[in-house]
């Protein structure tokens, strides 16, 4: 199994490229995935880039989140794309490819989003508060956006205490 890349690997800056092929490489690359989010402390996404895929694939699942919210479960996004987003919060994030630090990052409170299942299928949710800021923040590493690039200040980057997650 791969291991996550962590900055200033270069590879986590690059753009990715959208999926055309739904085939049995997609399927291992999920299950890989899924594996290094579910083995990272308090992991509940993970992008493609992460392990130096450049697909547009991520996987959230905010059910083991120590932050309770509403949440559609294991999310498997093939080229995703938030479509709308409304209102603004402030909230902490932290990264698998960003050990060290977490930061205040302004999202979108609200957004639907339109991606493909791992068969193809077209699909569009309607996600809000944690499980939101989370897909925003796995988006963006498909686009070469770290969470340390949205961060208001630094002076909202913190070095990530042990106990955080």
């Amino acid at each position: 199994m791969r291991t996550i890349l962590t900055q200033p690997d270069h590879r986590l800056r690059e753009i990715s490229k959208a999926v055309t092929e739904f085939d049995p490489g997609l399927e291992l690359l999920l299950v890989e995935l899924e594996a290094l989010m579910r083995a990272g402390p308090g992991g509940v996404g993970i992008a493609a880039p992460q392990i130096g895929e450049l697909q547009r694939v991520v996987i959230v699942d905010c059910r083991r989140s120590m932050r309770p919210c509403k949440n559609h479960g294991l999310l498997q996004m093939v080229n995703p794309k938030v479509i709308e987003g409304s209102g603004n919060v402030l909230g902490r994030e932290g990264c698998l490819s960003v050990p060290d630090w977490v930061g205040m990052v302004p999202r979108a409170k609200e957004i639907q989003v339109c991606y493909q299942n791992p068969e193809g299928n077209s699909c569009k949710i309607e996600s809000s508060g944690f499980e939101a800021r989370v897909i925003q923040h796995e988006i963006d590493h498909l686009d070469g956006i770290l969470f340390t690039d949205r961060v208001v200040s630094t002076r909202d980057l913190v070095r990530r205490l042990q106990s955080d997650t």
